[in-house]
């Protein structure tokens, strides 16, 4: 038998019930939105540090294959480099393991639809920095070319079609440096894509080198060291008006040291392929330019840099970094200052002032 209660208790209890179950639901609501932005943030490093083509699940699926035949290892020939594309993709978890190292534990910890759930917000947050950055730099290539080219026309900021080939300047950029662009039989061949002058990844274009020439006797002499990379590299990892200077050394005091992901890429791989793009007449991102192999051109970067063949490539790779880290974030002249100097800099100086001064108060007393 129910005992009688006044029915609008009943229905205040009913609604503080229905309000406490809005407010647990509105709060998950709002922790999956905070993870939601956290993962899209997070996975904004993945095309800028790890890989700039290949899927995170590709990549976790290497290594989840590895941990079960752990007979097997990353081979790196020094003649053949990357044995091949599994060992490319397990260099790639690795990578994603030191830009996300929180990865591999929350995985670990999450019921599957909610682990789908953060690759597909780290993924969109990936691809979300790739087309920023190829944005950006769509923008900001043609004011760099037409500053310090000044060609006639100027490149166009908005119409990409007027660029590639079919435009002089960057016809001369993306020329391969073992062919004469201002020859017109040259100029003539690779716009008509002839026989002798189709252009492909497997030729360093000229936009890659210092002084936009290269040394056909010595092809490693200035190879990555032009200023469009330079402008490129900060415009992403700096900002972009740290670009519109690349004469002198960068003027910041070893920033390196605490900007984790510009130091992750100090090579600039990636900027190579985006200011390839950002140079050519292709409208949109894609892996394919005409007989232009853009992932085969990102290989080919990344193996530059990891397949040194010997001690002295492997020594010039390192005078690179550590060039590209100069003009980047300029050096740190910390370590010359002597002791005596720093004990005369205002602060210590202070420092010892007042502590005279204590000394004094306390004798006088």
């Amino acid at each position: 038998m129910a005992v009688t209660t006044s029915e609008s208790a009943r229905q205040r209890r009913k609604i503080a019930a229905l309000e406490e179950q809005l407010h647990v639901l509105e709060a998950g609501h709002a922790t999956k939105q905070r993870d939601t932005n956290y993962y899209m943030s997070q996975g904004r490093a993945i095309r800028r540090m790890v890989t700039l083509y290949d899927s995170i699940e590709d990549l976790i699926c290497e290594n989840d294959r590895r941990c079960e035949d752990d007979s097997e290892d990353v081979t790196i020939d020094s003649t053949h480099g990357f044995v091949n594309s599994q060992d490319r993709l397990q260099m790639g978890y690795i990578a994603l393991n030191s830009a996300i190292p929180w990865l591999n534990e929350r995985a670990s910890e999450l019921e599957h639809e909610d682990y789908v759930r953060m690759l597909k917000k780290l993924r969109q947050g990936a691809d979300s920095a790739r087309g920023d950055d190829t944005s950006k730099l769509k923008n900001l290539v043609p004011d760099w070319i037409n500053r310090d080219f000044k060609p006639n026309p100027p490149v166009d900021r908005e119409d990409k079609n007027c660029r590639g080939f079919v435009h002089d300047a960057c016809g001369r950029l993306l020329c391969p440096t073992e062919l004469d662009w201002q020859n017109p039989v040259v100029k003539t061949g690779i716009r008509d894509r002839a026989d002798g002058y189709i252009v492909t990844e497997m030729s360093w274009p000229t936009f890659l080198y210092e002084k936009y020439s290269a040394d056909q006797n010595d092809l490693e002499q200035g190879l990555f060291k032009s200023a469009l990379l330079l402008q490129a590299f900060k415009a992403i990892f700096t900002s972009p008006s740290s670009a519109k200077d690349v004469d002198g050394d960068g003027d910041a005091a070893n920033i390196i040291e605490n900007n984790r992901r510009a130091r992750r890429d100090i090579s600039g791989r990636k900027v190579k392929t985006h200011l390839r793009f950002a140079l050519s007449s292709i409208t949109s991102w894609r892996s394919v330019d005409g007989d232009f192999d853009y992932i085969q051109f990102w290989r080919n970067i990344v193996d530059f840099f990891e397949r040194a063949p010997g001690r002295v490539a492997q020594r010039n790779i390192k005078e690179l970094l550590t060039w590209w880290t100069r003009k980047v974030f300029g050096t740190s002249r910390r370590a010359d200052i002597s002791n005596a100097a720093m004990s005369n800099m205002s602060v210590n100086a202070l420092a010892r002032q007042r502590a005279q001064r204590d000394d004094a108060f306390f004798d006088s007393e």
